[in-house]
């Protein structure tokens, strides 16, 4: 049975759901989990969690994300994408310079807010946005703080000009983020009505666009039965967390999944992660009701239970 991490480029025209469905009866397997959706408009990496590794699912979904997106300045849309009907429009002629827009981009890098567009998943009374949308209806939606940590325009020049104009950058950014709002966000500080016209993720966590496999792609490797090599470990997904290599007597309370004293390296990380060898075998965090205690997130299995 296949196990690790798949970096699948998701291609246009398919939801998350839709790939991991096509893998299923690809690989023939059923414990395969996607690691947070992309919209059927967007292409980019998609990690996909085989076996034991979708344990780790929840963490590749929580890492940064890497976008380049195109930004259309001139008409906005219900949807803030390019596949939204036209909401307002402005084509009279427009000029910015380049490091107009770079002073834009810098003033939304950071922590910022963001209000989640109507056609998202995001839930209000338990009820999803784009289903209060899709039967005409609008609610009010709490906005959020997330994370910016990087915009770059990557299209050169030094005027931008025209009735509608479009540009090309490239963000890094925090879990949550919607690239569509941030495109609309632009366009507020330009001073005119705007919508996202296109995008690609580039990276998830430390998965590359390199990295990926598109699906037709996956099918000719596992008929080349060379598809395993292309699988990344579980180990990669946890990257961000601190490590601690335990001995004999700790894999023992381990393997019983018991409270243990916290580790010191839990007084300024969230959680840490237990190796055998070079094989992860849980995930501890702080005890949310013990003070001085810590208690497994996420058991992956002993190195023993591997062989």
């Amino acid at each position: 049975m296949l196990e690790g991490i798949l970096p699948l480029w998701k291609e246009k025209g398919m939801t998350s759901h839709d790939c991991v469905f096509r893998l299923r009866k690809i690989l023939g397997m059923k414990r395969i989990g996607h690691t947070g959706t992309l919209d059927p408009d967007v292409e980019g990496v998609l990690p996909i969690c085989l076996g034991r590794a979708t344990k780790a699912a929840e963490y590749v979904t929580d890492m940064g994300k890497t976008y380049e997106a195109v930004v259309s300045i001139g008409r906005s849309t219900e949807t803030e994408d390019a596949s939204g009907a036209t909401v307002e429009q402005d084509l009279t002629p427009k000029r910015f310079s380049g490091s107009e827009i770079r002073e834009v981009l810098q003033a939304l890098t950071g922590e910022i807010t963001q209000i989640p567009p109507m056609y998202s998943a995001v839930k209000v009374n338990g009820k999803r946005l784009y289903e209060y949308a899709r039967q005409g209806q609008s609610v009010e939606r709490p906005s959020r703080r997330v994370l910016i940590r990087e915009i770059e325009l990557l299209s050169h020049g030094q005027l931008f000009e025209g009735n509608e104009v479009e540009f090309r950058i490239r963000v890094v950014c925090g879990k949550g983020t919607y690239i569509r709002t941030l495109a609309v966000q632009i366009g507020e500080k330009l001073g005119f009505p705007s919508h996202m016209a296109s995008l690609v993720r580039t990276a998830s966590g430390p998965f590359m666009a390199e990295d990926c496999l598109t699906l037709s792609e996956v099918e000719q490797q596992r008929d080349r039965g060379i598809l395993e090599a292309a699988l990344l470990p579980v180990e990669r997904a946890l990257s961000e967390f601190p490590t601690l290599k335990a001995d004999d007597v700790l894999l023992a309370k381990i393997r019983n999944g018991q409270v243990l004293p916290a580790h010191p390296l839990l007084a300024d990380h969230p959680r840490i992660v237990i190796y055998d060898g070079g094989r992860a075998v849980a995930v501890y965090r702080r005890h949310p009701e013990k003070n001085g205690l810590m208690k497994p997130e996420k058991m992956f299995g002993m190195a023993e239970d591997k062989r």
